[in-house]
């Protein structure tokens, strides 16, 4: 089915699907705003590999297993996986040191919210420290971005800052909105765009001085589809693409206006959305409907739509963009696209619940 451009939002059926997804993976809170303070085979044999690729710069593939709090790491070229590193409870999303070596991965929890990040050693291949984040509550999207890891705390309805070198939160920045779910930054520009599932709104927060005191960052709500939660930004920065779960549409919203420019639908749940490294195309993940779709991006029309068994949700793309990897939450894998014929590949089964994917190396 082409993309087409939307009207007026639709719902459908698809909303069952969405609640019982939305209760299975996440907490649904409707609380005031908070003023906070500033089953696998054995891979013993293989997990050498891992440390040579740590220390190398050789790419290794970084995979969070919800459901069996592990960190599996994974040689994206012979896809399998060479070693597991246990992780806090409920790992959801990863991000890297710029070196490669060091992994940061928010524990969103499960039944009990989490409230932690876990720094994980790549050489290693251990759990080095865990972050405390006290009231900062289901910590979810992260983004590392000059040495400092930004991040969301969903519960808590904020976006936070945890410097490595400090080992301390140097920033706290409430939302206002419900469920602050994941997170981008804009390439060249101290600029967090976040997702606020339950208050259809995507936040724009204007970082102009990041290492100095002062009043809050300018801020705007920004008003989408149903449901948001994937986004992206394309890699010129000029626009940002946010995903509705509930009606399969997609808020196109022109960075320099923070105004939705256009909406396009895909269909499904368009749970990831990921620009290319070129910006040529956007992919886009649908767990309901178990689909990876290919969309131009400059004209909004699809390119492909690709059969993902298994519920795919996770969603990355490699730097040089040769490859997609797409984790599938239902069937414990992680599936490999080719991108220059637009093909599904190998895969290789990492654990239980796969979901936030990461990237270390060139």
């Amino acid at each position: 089915m082409p993309a087409q451009r939307l009207s007026t939002p639709a719902r459908s059926t698809r909303a069952a699907f969405v609640l019982a997804f939305a209760v299975a993976v996440a907490v649904v809170v409707a609380a005031a705003m908070i003023v906070l303070p500033s089953s696998v085979p054995p891979v013993a044999a293989r997990q050498g590999a891992a440390a040579t690729a740590a220390t190398t710069g050789r790419p290794v593939l970084l995979v969070l297993n919800k459901a069996e709090a592990t960190l599996a790491v994974v040689d994206p070229e012979t896809m399998q996986v060479v070693a597991r590193v246990p992780t806090g409870d409920g790992p959801h999303e990863v991000a890297t040191s710029p070196d490669g070596r060091t992994a940061y991965v928010t524990n969103y929890g499960g039944q009990k919210p989490g409230n932690s990040i876990s720094v994980i050693d790549l050489a290693a291949r251990k759990e080095v420290k865990r972050v405390d984040l006290g009231p900062l509550l289901r910590p979810h999207g992260i983004v590392e971005r000059g040495g400092k890891l930004y991040f969301t705390a969903e519960l808590s309805r904020a976006v936070a800052r945890y410097d490595p070198a400090a080992d301390k939160v140097d920033l706290v920045v409430g939302t206002g909105q419900n469920l602050t779910h994941m997170l981008v930054m804009h390439p060249t520009r101290p600029v967090v765009y976040t997702t606020n599932i339950l208050s259809d709104t995507a936040t724009v927060m204007e970082l102009d001085k990041p290492e100095q005191p002062g009043p809050p960052p300018r801020m705007t709500h920004v008003r989408v589809g149903p449901k948001p939660e994937g986004l992206d930004i394309s890699p010129d920065g000029r626009e940002l693409w946010v995903g509705h779960n509930d009606d399969g549409g997609i808020s196109i919203i022109d960075t320099e206006t923070n105004k939705v420019k256009e909406t396009i639908k895909v269909g499904g749940m368009p749970i990831r959305v990921k620009f290319t490294p070129d910006g040529r195309r956007v992919l886009v993940s649908s767990p309901p409907t178990g689909e990876l779709t290919v969309l131009d991006a400059a004209t909004r029309k699809e390119i492909k739509r690709l059969r993902i068994d298994g519920a795919p949700i996770g969603l990355l793309i490699t730097p040089d963009g040769t490859r997609a990897y797409v984790a599938t939450a239902q069937a414990g894998k992680v599936v490999a696209v080719n991108l220059s014929d637009l093909t599904a590949g190998r895969s290789v089964e990492t654990g239980q619940g796969p979901d936030g994917l990461g990237w270390s190396g060139r």
